[in-house]
């Protein structure tokens, strides 16, 4: 790939993400010199990739002057031209701006509010617990990320959904079509990426059609009946927006919140000392879980669009400009972080992570993942009386949502 600064290649590269200290190398010292990098990639329309939290922050604030579009995901300019031809444009929250977001996100913003997720901390503990027993047919080995916090996240969003759990290994299947497809390990019975997405939506499609005549024809008070039903203007949501609706929720509510999970066992298993604090006081579970999101950052980034002309510590930026938020560059910036390069659930400034966006974008499933973070790892730690690595942990090829994919453990119950 011909490239103009070689830096630039760990924000578009699925494999760059897989090597995290190297990718974190890189992005710190991008974040000293080159903070709003122009990167000019063949293949690729130009962007301007911000490091910085103080830069992330301001772009994310200002939706008026930087814009979600159909293009908000970093990729080829052939894909998009592909699925085009298809007559595939994606249309979620995260494409949207403006009146048609505020719009799409009211459908099912109450669902997301704090008081509504507290409402189902009975639900989380209850499955937390059954994925916690789980440990101990496993026979004293498992690989954490694939056997438990993958399924256990995907439970807690198909129970909100009022998916059936017969179902629950195809919506695996399919949320991991969309964020996998540039892993290999997804793809590659069938050999190309794009081939392997596309087809994921089309069942993605045939499933929540049915899913959505079901809904309106027997409401029930699961979300899956709100977006089924939800109205904008007055009128039935449309189609196109209704599927992806249940896409990005399907996807966005496991996948992300999963890799935090296994990403912040991982560092726990690498932190014997902060990992036995957590379990000695179950209470740092809270600040616990920032720090694990911060650290993971599984949603690498966003492009944003330029409304008008503007510069970005001092460079240019013309309308019609992209710049790419990179959030794991942002959680670790020295500037907002005390020695940001060091885990640490007692982190004092935690709470600054920029992981979720922010302003009108913040994301809608925040609090689920704070609460699945902070409710499945003290169950872990109070069920075994050792845990430790059993091998290499494995991350993900994927330059969009990303994280730990494999994490063998051993251990011990009490």
């Amino acid at each position: 790939m011909e490239i103009n600064d070689e830096r630039g290649s760990i924000f578009i590269s699925p494999t760059a993400y897989a090597d995290q200290a190297r990718w974190h190398a890189v992005a710190d010292e991008l974040r000293r010199d080159a903070p709003v990098l122009r990167v000019e990639a063949e293949g690729y329309s130009p962007f301007y990739v911000l490091t910085r939290h103080a830069d992330v922050f301001e772009v994310s604030r200002r939706s008026d002057l930087f814009h979600n579009t159909r293009k908000s995901v970093i990729g080829p300019d052939a894909n998009f031209a592909f699925l085009t031809s298809l007559g595939i444009e994606p249309k979620t929250l995260i494409h949207m701006d403006g009146v048609e977001h505020r719009d799409h996100r009211h459908v099912t913003n109450d669902w997301f509010k704090p008081a509504a997720v507290k409402g189902r901390q009975s639900d989380i503990d209850a499955i937390a617990d059954e994925f916690v027993d789980r440990l101990a047919d496993f026979g004293g080995t498992c690989d954490f990320a694939r056997d438990i916090a993958v399924p256990f996240t995907l439970r807690v969003i198909m129970s909100i959904f009022g998916i059936p759990r017969d179902d629950e290994r195809l919506m695996l299947e399919l949320t991991q079509g969309i964020f996998g497809a540039a892993d290999p390990e997804y793809f590659g019975d069938v050999g190309d990426p794009l081939e392997y997405l596309t087809g994921t939506i089309a069942r993605f499609d045939d499933y929540f059609a049915a899913l959505t005549e079901e809904r309106r024809a027997h409401p029930t008070g699961d979300l899956a009946t709100v977006i089924a039903n939800g109205e904008i203007d007055g009128c039935p949501m449309e189609r196109h927006a209704r599927l992806w609706y249940f896409i990005i929720v399907a996807t966005a509510g496991h996948d992300t919140t999963s890799y935090a999970l296994s990403g912040g066992m991982e560092e726990l298993l690498r932190h014997p000392d902060q990992m036995a604090a957590l379990a000695a006081d179950p209470g740092l579970a809270t600040n616990a879980a920032e720090e694990m999101i911060r650290w993971t950052s599984p949603v690498r980034s966003f492009l944003r669009y330029a409304q008008a002309d503007t510069e970005i510590d001092g460079v240019p930026i013309a309308a019609g400009d992209r710049v790419l938020l990179s959030y794991p560059a942002a959680n670790r910036d020295d500037a907002v972080f005390v020695d940001p390069m060091r885990f640490d659930i007692r982190r004092p400034d935690a709470e600054k992570l920029i992981s979720f966006g922010l302003g009108v974008h913040y994301c809608l499933g925040s609090q689920f993942a704070r609460r699945e973070v902070r409710t499945m790892l003290p169950k872990v730690l109070e069920r075994v009386s050792s845990i430790a690595l059993d091998g290499d942990p494995v991350w993900a090829e994927a330059a969009f949502v990303g994280g730990v994919k494999r994490l063998p453990i051993r251990y011990t119950l009490r």
